[in-house]
C-alpha cells in the first residue's frame, strides 16, 4: 500500500481506491498529488517550477524553486513561503526561523499508538500501512516526524506529527498543525459546519474566493459553534457524484482549520491545535506529538465520503464491549423531573419504562450534594439522601429486578464555587491571579492538567461506580473554559494549560473506561457541543443536542451524519409543547426521527394517556426490528432538510438484503405535489418485499422509481418503509 521509488525519492500511499504521493526534492517533501487511485505517478514534480516575478528563492542559480509557490507537504515559516504554515517554532534568542530538510524514512505494517491521544487503530497488522517521513533542521536541532497510515479496507489516510528537541537548548513551540495538503488549483467549494447550543451541526457550502477561510474554536472544547473538521467539494459534487476531500481532526479542544487560495490559484489547507494563545516549551530531549487527522477522499460524492467515515470510526476510532453491540433504548429522567426527583417519582417512571419495553433507565442531574438547582454540589459526587434515601445501590437494585439497567449523570469537569470541594479547594479550578473567576451555569472548570485534580476525579467517581450496578454513564460538560491558567505550572508554560486540560481529560477518562469496561460511557457537553472523534475513542456515542424538538433535529441529525455513525447519535423523543423551541409534533414524528440513532425517551411516562402509551409500546418494539440495520447498517442522505421543507433517508445492511426509508415533511402543502421515496444502496438485480405490506418490488424500481409517498393533511407527517430481499 506504500511504495519508495528510492531514485525518484518518491512515496506512493495507496488505499482502496485512493493515492497519495510525496516527493522529496532537494530535501523538501513536496505533495504532488492526492485523489483517485493511480498505477503510478509518472509526472514530474519541476512541472511546478516557475520563476514568478517577487517569488523569494535561496538559491540564485534556480530562482523557479521558491517555497512561495511550490506544493509543500509540512510548510514552515520564515524562509520564502508567505502562506500560512504549518507550524513555527522559536529560539531562545527569540528568532522563529526554521527549515526542516528530509532526514530519512520507514514504513511498517499496521498503525501504532499515538501517546495520550485518541486516534483511529486497526486490529490486525495487515489492515494498514504507516509511513514515517523523518524531518530535522540543522540550526535548531529540531527533529519531526510526520506519521501517515493507509487503510486497507478504507479510503482515509491518517496523518500526525512529532516534533522533538534533540539540541542543547529549550525551544518553544508556538504553532503545530497535525496536517498541511497544497492542492493544485482553486477549483472546489468548501463545506463546514456551524451552530450553537440547541442549533448543532448546521452545513455551509460556499465557493472558494482568493482569500483565507478560518474555522475554529478558541472555548476549550470542539464546540457547537463550529466542528472540528471540513470538506473541500468538487462544484459538481453532489450526494451520489463528484470528488470530495475529507478532513477530520481527532481532538477536542481548541482546533484552527484554514483554506487559504493564494495569488495562483493553488490551495493550501491545513487543520490542527488552534494557534491562538498556545505554546509548548521543549526542553532538550522532550516530544510533542499532535492530534492525529482523519483524511477522507470520495469519487462517490458526500454519501460516500460518510460512509467512509462511519464505518472507520464506528469499527476503528470507537473501542469497548459496545463498539459491535446493540445499544439499550433508554428513559431518562431529566425533562420528567428536573431537579425535583425522588424514589417513588423515579420508580413510577421505571414501571411504565419496562411495560413499554425499555431496557435502561438514566438518572439525570440532581441525585448528589445538596443539588437542588444548578447553583450548587458539582464536585461533590456523593449521593444526597434527602431525595434518595436508601441509596443508588438499593434504586439501581429496584431497577434491575424489574428487568432494567441502570444509568447514571456525572459533570465530573466542573466545579460549582457552592460546594465542599471548591471550598476545600478553591486553587483546583482553572483561574489566573488576581483576576474574578468568571462563572457559567454558577460553576467553573476543574483544571485536569493537575495530577491532583485527576486523581480525586478518578477515586470519587470509582467510589459511586462501583458503589451501585451503574450500566451507563452520561458525562456532561456544559461550559466552556476562561481565565485559563493553571496554578501548577510554571509562568513559562501557562500556554499549555489549554491542551494539558484536554491531554488530562483523555487520561481521567481512559482510566474510567479501563477501570469499567461492561459500563457504555456517553458523552455530552450540553447537548452537541463536544460531538468530536476525540471523544467517540472513549465514549461510543454522543448526546447530540439538548434540542429534542422534531422538526429541530431532522436538520442536526443531518448534519451529524456527514461524519459520524447512526450508532454514535443519542436521539430521544421528548414532550410537547417542546421545551426547547415550544413547537407540537406528532408522537409519531418524534418516535420516527430520534429512531435514527440511539433511541430513547426524555419525557414522563406516568403523565401520558393509554393511547401515547400504546404507541410508544409499538414505537420501542419496531426500533428494536430494526436496530441491527439503524445501528450497524449502512446510511444513505436524500432529501436535505436544509433546503427544503422534507427530509428522508435511509439505512441499508451490509449485504443489501435488508433496508428501512424514512421520509418527513415538516409543513403541510396546500397543494401537494406526488412525491416518491428513492431508496439508495440496494441490489438492483434482486426482488425486495415490503414487510408491511407484502407487495413486491425490483431493487432497481425501488432505486429508480421508489414508492409513492402518501398525501396526507396536517404538519410535521412521517412514513417509514422497511423492505427485505426476497
Amino acid at each position: 500500500m506504500i511504495h519508495y521509488d528510492e531514485k525518484r525519492k518518491q512515496f506512493h500511499l495507496q488505499s482502496g481506491e485512493t493515492s497519495y504521493v510525496i516527493q522529496i526534492v532537494r530535501g523538501y517533501p513536496l505533495h504532488l498529488y492526492w485523489g483517485k487511485k493511480l498505477s503510478a505517478y509518472r509526472g514530474q514534480p519541476e512541472s511546478f517550477f516557475k520563476k514568478r516575478s517577487f517569488a523569494p528563492y535561496a538559491d540564485p542559480q534556480h530562482p523557479e524553486f521558491s517555497l512561495d509557490t511550490l506544493p509543500l507537504e509540512y510548510p514552515g515559516y520564515g524562509n520564502g513561503d508567505y502562506r500560512h504554515p504549518a507550524y513555527q517554532v522559536q529560539l531562545v534568542n527569540g528568532s522563529t526561523v526554521s527549515d526542516l530538510r528530509f532526514a530519512g524514512h520507514r514504513t511498517y505494517p499496521g498503525k501504532e499508538k499515538l501517546p495520550g491521544l485518541p486516534a483511529t487503530y486497526v486490529a490486525d497488522d495487515a489492515e494498514a500501512e504507516s509511513l514515517d517521513i523523518f524531518l530535522n533542521d540543522p540550526v535548531t536541532h529540531l527533529a519531526v516526524t510526520l506519521t501517515y497510515t493507509v487503510f486497507r479496507d478504507f479510503d482515509a489516510i491518517t496523518r500526525s506529527v512529532r516534533f522533538e528537541n534533540k539540541g542543547k537548548e529549550a525551544l518553544r513551540l508556538l504553532r503545530a498543525l497535525s496536517a498541511s495538503v497544497d492542492f493544485r488549483d482553486d477549483r472546489f467549494e468548501v463545506m463546514t459546519f456551524y451552530g450553537s447550543h440547541n442549533f448543532e451541526r448546521n452545513i455551509s457550502r460556499r465557493p472558494l474566493q482568493m482569500e483565507t477561510l478560518s474555522v475554529e474554536s478558541r472555548r476549550g472544547a470542539s464546540s457547537p459553534q463550529h466542528d472540528p473538521l471540513f470538506a473541500l467539494l468538487r462544484p459538481n459534487t453532489d450526494e451520489d457524484q463528484g470528488e470530495a476531500f475529507g478532513f477530520s481532526l481527532v481532538y477536542s479542544g481548541n482546533f484552527s482549520a484554514e483554506i487559504e487560495v493564494d495569488q495562483f490559484h493553488t490551495t493550501r489547507t491545513s487543520i490542527g491545535i488552534h494557534p491562538f494563545d498556545f505554546s509548548w516549551k521543549l526542553e532538550p530531549g522532550e516530544s510533542f506529538q499532535t492530534p492525529e487527522v482523519v483524511m477522507v477522499h470520495s469519487t462517490k460524492g458526500l454519501g460516500g465520503m460518510s460512509r467512509t467515515y462511519n464505518r472507520l470510526y464506528r469499527t476503528r476510532l470507537a473501542r469497548g464491549k459496545y463498539r459491535d453491540r446493540p445499544r439499550p433504548t433508554l428513559i431518562n429522567n431529566w425533562e420528567a423531573t428536573y431537579f425535583k426527583l425522588n424514589e417513588k417519582k423515579l420508580l413510577a417512571i421505571a414501571a411504565e419504562a419496562k411495560k413499554a419495553g425499555i431496557e435502561l433507565f438514566v438518572l439525570d442531574d440532581g441525585w448528589f450534594g445538596r443539588r437542588d438547582n444548578d447553583k450548587s454540589s458539582l464536585g461533590d459526587w456523593v449521593v444526597d439522601r434527602r431525595k434518595l434515601p436508601h441509596g443508588l445501590d438499593w434504586l439501581a437494585g429496584r431497577m434491575n429486578d424489574m428487568g432494567l439497567m441502570f444509568g447514571l449523570w456525572f459533570e465530573p469537569e466542573m466545579v460549582s464555587p457552592n460546594s465542599d470541594l471548591y471550598r476545600r479547594h478553591p486553587d483546583w479550578c482553572l483561574h489566573v491571579p488576581n483576576r474574578p473567576r468568571t462563572l457559567t451555569r454558577f460553576q467553573l472548570v476543574l483544571d485536569l492538567s493537575r495530577a491532583d485534580v485527576r486523581a480525586y476525579l478518578i477515586d470519587s467517581l470509582t467510589k459511586v461506580l462501583s458503589g451501585a450496578n451503574i450500566q451507563y454513564v452520561k458525562w456532561d460538560m456544559n461550559r466552556h473554559m476562561t481565565e485559563i491558567g493553571s496554578a501548577s505550572l510554571p509562568a513559562d508554560r501557562q500556554r499549555e494549560t489549554a491542551h494539558r486540560y484536554i491531554l488530562g481529560l483523555y487520561s481521567v477518562i481512559e482510566t474510567l473506561t479501563e477501570r469499567f469496561p461492561d459500563i457504555l460511557f456517553e458523552s455530552c457537553s450540553s447537548g452537541g457541543g463536544r460531538f468530536d472523534p476525540g471523544m467517540l475513542h472513549y465514549m461510543p456515542q454522543t448526546w447530540a443536542s439538548d434540542n429534542t424538538d422534531a422538526a429541530s433535529r431532522l436538520k442536526i441529525q443531518y448534519g451529524t451524519s456527514i461524519i459520524y455513525p447512526a450508532i454514535a447519535i443519542g436521539a430521544h423523543v421528548s414532550a410537547v409543547p417542546n421545551h426547547q423551541v415550544g413547537r407540537v409534533t406528532s408522537l409519531d414524528m418524534r418516535g420516527h426521527v430520534a429512531m435514527c440513532g440511539n433511541f430513547g425517551y426524555e419525557l414522563d411516562l406516568t403523565k401520558l394517556s393509554d393511547q401515547e402509551k400504546k404507541i410508544i409500546k409499538k414505537q420501542v418494539a419496531f426500533y428494536k426490528e430494526i436496530r441491527p440495520l439503524i445501528q450497524f447498517g449502512d446510511f444513505y442522505r436524500i432529501e436535505n432538510p436544509f433546503v427544503g421543507n422534507e427530509a428522508a433517508w435511509c439505512f441499508v445492511s451490509g449485504d443489501r438484503s435488508e433496508a428501512v426509508g424514512f421520509f418527513f415533511r415538516v409543513l403541510s402543502d396546500p397543494a401537494q405535489p406526488i412525491r416518491y421515496f428513492i431508496f439508495k444502496g440496494l441490489d438492483p438485480d434482486a426482488l425486495y418485499e415490503n414487510i408491511a405490506t407484502g407487495d413486491i418490488f425490483g431493487g432497481d424500481e425501488l432505486i429508480h422509481v421508489g414508492v409513492t409517498v402518501p398525501i396526507e393533511k396536517g404538519d410535521f407527517r412521517s412514513y417509514v418503509w422497511r423492505i427485505r430481499k426476497i
